[in-house]
């Protein structure tokens, strides 16, 4: 497989955890079924849905999440997802997810997350002016709490950031050095973000990549298709090859995390998740830089 890192997401090794409202969004893998899992196959770093933390903390502290991580060989942690932080506090979803964040950030100081993914997924109309705001005061909270960068995920739902251009102006306009951006190939391609796109992108912020792979005609159902049927990386229509050169070319050398929300991946065994995710991802990145398939 490739050396530059690849970082299993937590809805690609949950197993039937479920990433929609009023569904069982823990996995039924134990923690230390996947840590062991993922340096068995290689890789680098592992998410954690926020659900899923707040179930794991039922019977193990923070602490202990952290040395069987650390135990395994694994350096980067992925947090996620941090929503409604842009709404007014007075609104009583803002006020739910705020216990969300205070879990988020106490776990990302206690554990070195490497970044903490943020975002609006849901769809909530937000005024570019409260939205830079918000993002400001968050970045500005986390500094206090933490050292994982906070990065807003471009994603094709989001009707506020749906952009190459409106996402990269949102980090800018904010200018916090822990404020940055994750790029997902999958939402990359569903916007029509080429990867030639990519190339003139200035990198001044941190930056994140997700490599996932899926159709370019959408299906009926976005709601869907998001959450269960993309594919891994290599399997689908996208050239994820192209969009990690480009990513060289700007000076992006990994982790690459692999987010694969699919029903298929789904019901696989843990085994069976961990070695497809790992085997497809590697095979890009050799690809994207030359080396044999696989390696």
């Amino acid at each position: 497989m490739s050396n530059e890192g690849i970082l299993g997401s937590y809805w690609t090794t949950a197993g039937s955890a479920m990433p929609l409202p009023g569904g069982v969004q823990w996995s039924p893998f134990s923690w230390s079924d996947r840590c062991a899992q993922a340096g068995r196959v290689g890789l680098q770093g592992l998410g954690l849905w926020h659900e899923d933390l707040r179930h794991l903390l039922e019977v193990h502290p923070l602490a202990e999440l952290g040395r069987i991580f650390a135990n395994e060989g694994l350096e980067h942690l992925e947090l996620e997802f941090l929503m409604n932080w842009y709404l007014p506090e007075e609104d009583p979803r803002y006020r739910a997810a705020e216990a969300t964040t205070r879990l988020v950030f106490e776990a990302a100081a206690a554990l070195g997350a490497h970044h903490v993914k943020v975002g609006n997924i849901f769809r909530v109309p937000v005024e570019r002016a409260q939205l830079v705001d918000a993002f400001a005061r968050l970045c500005a909270r986390a500094a206090e709490e933490h050292n994982a960068p906070l990065l807003y995920e471009l994603t094709i739902g989001d009707v506020n950031v749906n952009s190459l251009d409106k996402a990269a102006t949102l980090v800018t306009a904010v200018g916090a050095q822990n404020g940055g951006l994750v790029l997902d190939t999958w939402h990359l391609g569903k916007l029509g973000i080429e990867p030639a796109m990519l190339e003139t992108m200035p990198l001044g912020y941190p930056v994140y990549v997700e490599l996932s792979d899926g159709a370019r005609e959408n299906r009926p159902d976005l709601r869907e298709e998001v959450t269960s049927y993309r594919l891994l990386p290599g399997e689908g229509e996208f050239n994820l090859e192209a969009y990690v050169r480009a990513l060289h070319g700007l000076g992006y050398h990994g982790p690459w995390g692999v987010e694969v929300l699919s029903a298929e991946l789904r019901a696989l065994p843990i085994e069976s998740a961990f070695d497809r995710a790992a085997h497809s991802t590697g095979t890009v990145l050799a690809s994207a830089s030359g080396g044999p398939a696989g390696s």
